[in-house]
């Protein structure tokens, strides 16, 4: 079955004017990155001056790590919220009466969760140059990779949050802002793996994110690219993005033929 790229781009351009005349929903899309970029930054510098030569080091990771999980988040939300402003202006039955397809409704998501991630993450990123002299392309090419099976991470999460609304209805909304946090003590953005529970660890290291932040220490700390790491990561994206597609499917055949597009949110 064909792909429009019309009505991709017809569905995306309808979102980008909401942002033309508006520039309270563009600072919205920069200030939580830069706030949380501030505020570790400092954080970061203070530790690193107490920690002498390996001040630097501390600071990469630190740095590193808030950035790469910034992009994770903000792909989420991205995704996420472009949906939900079809819910929130009663829009989702309109958009189904029109010949858009399913997978031209999630082509157009993940290209509004590009844009707005981008929008969210390039100024958290030079406020991290301008403040604190780092720069995350210094990590070298392999950064690609991390930010890519990050962005992955956060779509296939927003995906299943999707589902979970068209499913339980406008009361699974507010899994949308907390469903990636509240995974955040497992992804290892900040410390290793290594230093939670046994149990625990088993849980983090089903998620792509802990072996990304596994490889970016190393990549910052020892200068080895831990590719291992990275395949590991690549493999568990796959196996989430496939049950997330799966499920969105099922939901989504099943909220047609409910009649559920007319009443989400009510």
């Amino acid at each position: 079955m064909m792909i429009s790229l019309r009505r991709i781009w017809g569905l995306v351009y309808r979102h980008l004017t909401l942002f033309r005349r508006s520039w309270p929903r563009l600072l919205d899309l920069a200030y939580w990155p830069v706030l949380q970029m501030t505020i570790w930054g400092f954080t970061s510098q203070f530790f690193a001056a107490r920690l002498g030569n390996h001040g630097a080091v501390t600071v990469g990771m630190m740095l590193g790590g808030v950035l790469l999980w910034e992009m994770a988040l903000r792909s989420h939300l991205g995704f996420a919220i472009t949906f939900m402003e079809e819910i929130w202006s009663r829009n989702l039955g309109h958009i189904f009466v029109s010949p858009l397809r399913p997978w031209e409704l999630v082509a157009a998501l993940l290209s509004m969760s590009m844009i707005r991630m981008s929008l969210g993450v390039v100024p958290a990123a030079l406020v991290a140059g301008l403040l604190y002299h780092f720069n995350i392309l210094s990590v070298g090419p392999v950064v690609v990779l991390f930010a890519a099976n990050l962005i992955l991470m956060g779509w296939w999460v927003a995906l299943s949050c999707v589902s979970l609304i068209l499913s339980q209805g406008g009361g699974a909304e507010s899994l949308v802002w907390s469903m990636l946090i509240g995974l955040s003590p497992l992804a290892a953005v900040y410390y290793p793996v290594a230093v939670m529970p046994w149990w625990l660890q088993k849980l983090a290291l089903s998620l792509p994110a802990a072996h990304v932040f596994e490889g970016l220490r190393a990549a910052i700390g020892q200068g080895v690219i831990k590719w291992d790491e990275l395949a590991w990561a690549g493999g568990l994206n796959a196996a989430w993005m496939t049950a997330a597609i799966l499920l969105f499917m099922q939901q989504f055949h099943a909220a047609r033929r409910n009649g559920a597009f007319m009443n989400i949110g009510e």
